[in-house]
């Protein structure tokens, strides 16, 4: 094993901890000596371990007190909670947080996305979005669906409604939120709590309603929203499901309290 491989392993281990609430915000992370004993290598490749935690945005370096552990849910970027996330699945209770809060800025972005899209002016060229929608539905109909790629063909077409739309910041995100599901394939699973059928129907929906150039009524809105929420309300159901999360345990509890 080269000595990158054995940094990398031991730093990902390093940094589950603090994914997962071991070393907790303002923790003094294990000392060059105490990493390099209990991972049993030289001082000069625990200082290395430690330097890439700082790297992946998960500690601060302190000169004469060593390193401590950042508040990342709070100042970390996308980068740092995508590693977190990723990191975190050995724990249900942290990986389903984490991936609740995934899912609410992917439901921001993608409802306002189609709501927007609805007002455009008429004249949009929706045959890019058939043709996505065709593949959907396609890969929908096989006996064993592959999930990745009917999530990737779904972000892809809200990618080309913001894109349409010129929104390339919510574009950026979306793109950012995607890699932190594909990494995770237990979180691709999730999206498709409900059958994929539905999701080709609901665009097949969508689809019409952009190209009837009425638009739909206020009625039909407000149950789409509430049809938008209660799916996702399934997504995080099923990936706490997937993950082993306990329905009955006190951090499922609170979680469904909020």
């Amino acid at each position: 094993m080269g000595a990158r491989t054995v940094v990398a392993d031991v730093a990902d281990e390093l940094a589950r901890r603090v994914a997962t609430g071991v070393y907790a915000p303002g923790d003094l992370m294990p000392s060059v000596r105490q990493v390099a004993e209990e991972f049993e290598m030289n001082r000069a490749t625990a200082q290395l371990v430690l330097g890439r935690l700082e790297s992946y945005g998960l500690v601060d370096a302190h000169r004469g007190r060593g390193f401590t552990v950042r508040d990342v849910r709070r100042t970390g970027g996308l980068d740092v909670y995508r590693r977190l996330f990723r990191l975190s699945m050995p724990e249900p209770g942290p990986a389903s947080d984490m991936f609740r809060d995934i899912v609410a800025a992917e439901r921001v972005i993608v409802l306002e996305a189609l709501l927007d899209y609805t007002e455009l002016e008429a004249g949009a060229d929706t045959r890019a979005l058939h043709a996505a929608v065709d593949e959907l539905e396609s890969l929908a109909r096989t006996d064993e669906p592959d999930y990745a790629r009917l999530l990737e063909i779904e972000i892809g077409l809200v990618r080309d409604l913001l894109t349409d739309l010129d929104h390339s910041m919510r574009r950026a995100v979306l793109n950012s939120v995607g890699e932190m599901l594909f990494e995770v394939p237990k979180a691709v699973r999730a999206f498709f709590a409900v059958s994929p059928d539905l999701h080709v129907l609901v665009w097949r929906a969508l689809l019409a309603v952009w190209e009837s150039g009425t638009g739909p009524s206020e009625a039909q809105l407000s149950l789409f929203e509430d049809l938008f929420g209660m799916y996702h309300e399934k997504v995080v159901a099923r990936f706490d499901e997937l993950v082993g999360l306990d329905a009955e345990s006190p951090g499922s509890a609170a979680r469904e309290a909020v």
